[in-house]
């Protein structure tokens, strides 16, 4: 990670505000070192939270390793699990494959949340036109308000999220700004239809700062991301899938969204932005792959960034190659130059910090905000 990403700053030493944020996350996050380590205190919170209801947490499957291995480690622990995929029409087969090999083997409830195929298409297009690097902001906010929508639905009061500063690093707040109010701007903006109405039990592509405080505070749902309780090494976790419950890599990170090579070539080609970086750097701050091995992969292309990806995600959006040829050439803009939450988020320091640690936000959420950008 270097001076070309925005919100990067480094100390005297030369080591930069991402790798204290990692370490200060690793303090507040201590792990036994231990592969059969289990966290009685957060499993028993969980449970506790569960009583007299079907189950005990939700929490979202892609088939991707991180995903994967959650759904693994939660029905491991025996705690009463309900599985949820969001389907906005851009899944990897291969990713579907390994989804449908973790429920059957584990056996836990699965249930398939589809969003409304035009409506995707559309916000991914808006968002394009829009200039920004959220290519995929719907989607990241489709997944989060899936989660929220079928824990009300089966009354569930802990979502357990498959997410790891130790092997994901924390995304830089120009990169990826994820916000509800954002997306609604952009959609009203540059969209050709205005996003569904929100209901608390089936959100669609909403999660404004409303609906978040509804869940969090009349609802009481909390968020556990809890890979970063225990130790999580993706080789050995990854050989390990493949043998219990048939689980191959799609590719890489990311590879379970074909939409993802697409994104990257925007990305790459008109932001200057990897998406690769921050999980690299922070494998190399756990001495999971050398800096030599993460300098390398960073000196080609990502494997999904295809000739044959890249078309058929063109297609798919209904666009022509020279549209999108035309957007590229359009200056780059960020979450700053439209309406979003970050004013308000700047005033409310104390109680997302308050909220955070009381576990109803996940931490890495407050030090994106106020320590990356």
């Amino acid at each position: 990670m270097d001076s070309s990403i925005k919100g990067i700053l480094f100390d005297s030493e030369g080591v930069c505000n991402f790798c204290h944020l990692h370490f200060l996350l690793a303090q507040q996050f201590p792990i036994v070192k231990d592969p059969n380590y289990i966290p009685h205190k957060i499993i028993e919170k969980i449970k506790q939270r569960g009583i007299g209801k079907k189950y005990d947490c939700i929490t979202g499957i892609s088939g991707g390793c991180d995903s994967t291995y959650t759904l693994y480690l939660l029905k491991k622990w025996k705690l009463r699990v309900l599985a949820i995929h969001f389907n906005d029409g851009w899944g990897n087969p291969e990713a579907g494959k390994n989804i449908t090999n973790a429920v059957n083997a584990l056996g836990v409830d699965f249930n398939v949340i589809s969003s409304d195929w035009r409506e995707s298409k559309d916000i991914k297009v808006a968002c394009l036109k829009a200039s920004v690097p959220e290519l995929d902001l719907g989607t990241d906010l489709g997944i989060a308000a899936a989660l929220y929508g079928a824990a009300v639905k089966y009354d569930i009061k802990t979502i357990v999220i498959g997410n790891s500063f130790r092997t994901e690093g924390i995304m830089p707040l120009e990169w990826n700004f994820m916000d509800g109010t954002y997306l609604s701007d952009i959609q009203k903006k540059f969209g050709s239809r205005p996003l569904r109405l929100w209901k608390a039990d089936d959100p669609g592509f909403n999660l404004t700062s409303k609906h978040i405080v509804y869940y969090i505070f009349l609802k009481g749902i909390k968020t556990i991301p809890i890979l970063s309780y225990v130790p999580y090494n993706k080789k050995e976790v990854a050989e390990m899938l493949s043998k219990e419950v048939k689980w191959q890599d799609p590719g890489g990170r990311y590879f379970d969204d074909l939409y993802q090579g697409f994104m990257s070539m925007v990305l790459r080609t008109k932001f200057n932005i990897d998406f690769r970086i921050p999980s690299l750097a922070a494998l190399v701050r756990e001495n999971q792959i050398s800096y030599e091995e993460a300098l390398s992969q960073i000196s080609s292309k990502p494997s999904n960034e295809t000739e044959r990806i890249i078309e058929l995600a063109i297609q798919r959006l209904g666009v022509t190659k020279e549209e999108v040829m035309q957007w590229l050439k359009e200056k780059p803009k960020s979450f700053r130059d439209y309406k979003t939450i970050y004013p308000l988020f700047k005033l409310l320091r104390f109680p997302v910090w308050l909220f955070s640690e009381l576990s109803f936000l996940p931490k890495t959420a407050y030090y994106k905000y106020y320590k990356c950008g």
